[in-house]
């Protein structure tokens, strides 16, 4: 069987005007990197301002497993069905980030017979987003230690300092540490850490910005420390936003590549939905929306998450509306949320899957809450047999739902052709009423104790005293009205991830909670969840090298 890099090597690409060409896109709007991939200009995309806008379908998932459900596997292939069967189809992907590349997650090209190319490239450095992100915040951290170096005029209490380093790796020692260390010259001590670029704010930022004056305007709004009597020092108040929009000025525009089989992709910003808001930026979609008929775009991990930020956030905050949701699902992940070890998951076990659906269920009814009718694409695996994908089917439709079987992964267009025709009919007949979750005047923690309960189904959220008391106070300074993102496990509707299935009467507990002001939400920290993952045991990087030939082996 060949593995996934050595399909996309086989790949024939179109030169990039053609594929530009496919959504009327002119040469002159397209910015390249290379022969296979280009940016596309900011100036073609606000002269796209009047044009009407496409159908929006989200893809996400169940919770994932080890075994591994391909919702960006689904994404692409649902992508090139939709172009199969004759419609004008773009799809909308988050670029992938070195640190589960190289850790052990692997990458975010999808998989098999659906992937966007070239796939080395968009699981390494790409066309240098995340360098640039990874600078710009960075950047930012060593103003505030100069500041205050020379002479501290914004009088910055350097306990108050909030603003963190980042880095586009896993290394759990840099989680907390001290700076400052070894005499005047080098500044004064001071407790610090990093986090992975992915949960940067600017990352967050880039994703949500409009266009390059909103993103200035933003970065000025973060929050990077605050004065002894608690008053905010932002980002503007350093005069860094200037010159972080300049290192920002490219990364900005989204990256258009294509996949296998042609179909224009815009691959661009890449916020982990665990730990940040897990959806591509919204220039990238919305420039999709504005050239294709049909855009289909993921959110990250689970429903619980991608997808609950997705639509209470990114939505939200962009003014977006989904027609359909694809709800992703496996026989193999159905099995492990039924009870089913790893190194048992290719022996036949219908009543685990039965048992297992629960997962499913809660997810399809959390997804139907917000008014969007939703469609479960069953991805196939060649151990599945035909009873236990009958129990999947079978108990999907006791939900008056439907799940479609997808051989895309194997078969690429040809076997996403049935869920590409069911879902553009459910997206033009205007059925949709996408309503979010909660409004925009309900308290912090009464937000976060409505996604708690209604999509996780905790019976209860517990916050220490601090964190109560921060939250009252960026109520009172106007942060109310934003909307939260919960940094939780991705394994789980509860905060312990070894609680599979869909658990009922668990406490979510929020020992942390940080203002984004900049990119516009509150993040509430749950559980053991950490904003700097750690490499496992047994890295993906051991493996990863260079053949005779000078190609990349062991990235998948």
């Amino acid at each position: 069987m060949q593995t996934d890099i050595e399909i996309a090597r086989q790949a024939r690409c179109l030169p990039m005007p053609e594929i530009a060409a496919m959504l009327g896109m002119p040469d002159t709007a397209l910015l390249p990197y290379g022969h296979d991939k280009a940016k596309i200009s900011q100036d073609f995309i606000k002269g796209l301002g009047d044009r009407p806008e496409g159908k929006l379908i989200l893809v996400t998932a169940v919770n994932p497993t080890p075994a591994g459900e391909g919702k960006t596997t689904t994404t692409v292939g649902l992508g090139d069905g939709l172009a199969a069967i004759g419609k004008q189809a773009a799809i909308c992907i988050r670029e992938a980030s070195l640190g589960p590349c190289f850790g052990m997650k692997g990458g975010a090209a999808g998989g098999g017979r659906a992937q966007v190319v070239p796939m080395e490239a968009m699981n390494l450095h790409f066309t240098g987003d995340f360098h640039a992100i990874t600078s710009a915040h960075n950047l930012l951290a060593a103003m505030i230690d100069n500041h205050i170096y020379w002479g501290n005029d914004l009088q910055i209490d350097d306990r108050r300092i909030t603003w963190r380093r980042v880095m586009d790796m896993n290394d759990r020692a840099l989680r907390d540490i001290v700076v400052g260390l070894g005499g005047v010259t080098n500044g004064s001590p001071r407790q610090g850490g990093f986090d992975i670029t992915v949960a940067s704010e600017v990352m967050a930022i880039l994703c949500l910005a409009s266009d390059l004056d909103d993103l200035q305007k933003r970065l000025g709004d973060i929050i990077v420390a605050y004065r002894s009597d608690k008053s905010p020092i932002t980002c503007r108040d350093l005069k860094a936003d200037g010159a972080m929009t300049v290192l920002l000025k490219d990364a900005m525009q989204p990256n258009l590549v294509q996949t296998l089989e042609n179909t224009p992709a815009f691959v661009h910003g890449g916020p982990f939905a665990n730990i940040a808001h897990g959806c591509n930026s919204v220039i990238a979609t919305r420039t999709a929306l504005k050239l294709a008929d049909y855009v289909v775009t993921e959110a990250g991990f689970g429903a619980d998450l991608g997808a609950e930020k997705f639509l209470d956030i990114k939505c939200r905050k962009a003014g977006l509306a989904p027609d359909c949701v694809v709800l992703v699902a496996t026989v193999r992940s159905m099995k492990m949320n039924g009870g089913v070890a790893k190194s048992d998951l290719g022996a036949e076990n219908v009543a685990a899957v039965t048992a297992g659906c629960a997962n499913l269920g809660r997810h399809l009814r959390n997804l139907q809450d917000y008014g969007v009718p939703v469609v479960v694409a069953i991805n196939h695996f060649v151990s599945d047999t035909d009873d236990e994908i009958a129990a999947v089917k079978d108990y999907v439709a006791a939900l008056d739902a439907e799940a479609i079987l997808c051989r895309h992964w194997e078969q690429g267009s040809a076997g996403s052709l049935e869920l590409a025709t069911r879902v553009a009919e459910i997206a033009d007949s205007g059925v949709a009423d996408f309503a979010p979750l909660y409004g925009d005047d309900l308290g912090l923690f009464d937000k976060i104790d409505c996604i708690a309960k209604r999509i996780y189904h905790a019976v209860e959220v517990t916050a220490p005293p601090q964190v109560m008391a921060q939250l009252r106070e960026w109520e009172a300074a106007g942060y109310g009205n934003l909307p939260v993102c919960m940094a939780k496990t991705q394994y789980s509707f509860s905060a312990d991830p070894a609680l599979l299935g869909a658990p009922e009467g668990h406490v979510i507990p929020v020992r942390e909670v940080r203002l984004s002001a900049g990119a516009g939400f509150v993040v509430a920290i749950c559980g053991e969840i950490m904003t700097m993952p750690g490499l496992p045991r047994v890295p993906a990087a051991e493996t990863i090298h260079l053949n005779d030939l000078g190609q990349i082996e062991g990235l998948f």
